[in-house]
């Protein structure tokens, strides 16, 4: 960990089912975060394409290091010279009916360096509402973090919020990423909550790339991209639309907020 300020974007989209057209977006946005400081850049879940139908994510499934969609989050990380974190896409599964939902993380030569495969897997019914990953989405398996210039960075996806013991076995951690696409009925009730919550008891910063609008499926999402402090505090927060949230890694703030407050010394369990 160092001393040293690090500016940190969330990009917002309203994704459409179009890779090229998510692309273009994506590209703007990522240029528009660089060229205000940013150093490391979120994606949000889904970022790529938002399909018509669950099944459309199987027929743009990528294998490792190959694809248009791994291709452009290289060329922009290097182009930028910037750690890229791109939201998930899908990639090949052992089963041919599923794919893993994916996160891959790129540092300013372009070189991958980390990836992390979405453990848990959104369920919701309300009425006509319905929503099930696990028809066309396979669970991963391992807690991933890695290490970028200011510290210790721990990865998850959306629903992976939900669920508090994930984070903690992250370790000591400066920032908590989390793409999602939550849905609007959820998000509104839970997501700022879930996202102060994180922060609070892990006493860092949590960094929220989110989907917010209207798709062209006809599916609403939150948005509420955001950056939250190691006090709970939101610093940036993009309400809806696409855009960006950013804001400053302050290394100091975080130390004194654990020293003032040690709870993570005070654990017993």
């Amino acid at each position: 960990m160092t001393n040293s300020l690090a500016r940190v974007a969330a990009i917002q989209m309203v994704s459409t089912p179009s890779v090229e057209e998510n692309i273009v977006t994506a590209r703007r946005l990522i240029a528009d975060a660089a060229s205000q400081g940013a150093s490391l850049i979120l994606l949000p879940e889904y970022w790529a394409a938002m399909g018509m139908h669950e099944n459309d994510k199987l027929g743009l499934a990528e294998q490792i290091d190959a694809g248009p969609i791994q291709s452009f989050m290289a060329a922009a990380a290097r182009e930028h010279s910037v750690w890229l974190i791109g939201g998930t896409l899908p990639m090949a599964a052992s089963a041919a009916d599923k794919v893993l939902n994916t996160t891959m993380v790129y540092n300013p030569a372009g070189e991958r360096v980390k990836r992390y495969d979405k453990i848990h897997l959104f369920s919701f019914t309300r009425g006509t509402e319905s929503y099930d990953e696990a028809r066309t989405i396979a669970h991963g398996t391992e807690v991933t973090t890695f290490d970028a210039p200011f510290g210790k960075v721990g990865l998850s996806v959306c629903y992976d919020l939900r669920f508090p013991e994930l984070y903690r076995a992250m370790g000591d951690c400066m920032l908590i990423v989390v793409p999602a696409a939550f849905t609007y009925t959820t998000g509104k009730a839970h997501w700022e909550i879930l996202l102060r919550a994180r922060a609070i008891e892990n006493q860092c910063y949590v960094l929220a790339a989110a989907q917010g609008g209207r798709h062209r499926n006809g599916r609403t999402t939150w948005g509420h991209s955001m950056l939250i402090d190691p006090w709970g505090e939101i610093k940036d927060v993009l309400a809806e639309g696409e855009g960006l949230v950013i804001g400053d890694i302050e290394p100091h703030h975080l130390t004194g907020i654990r020293e003032n407050l040690p709870a993570l010394k005070h654990r017993k369990l």
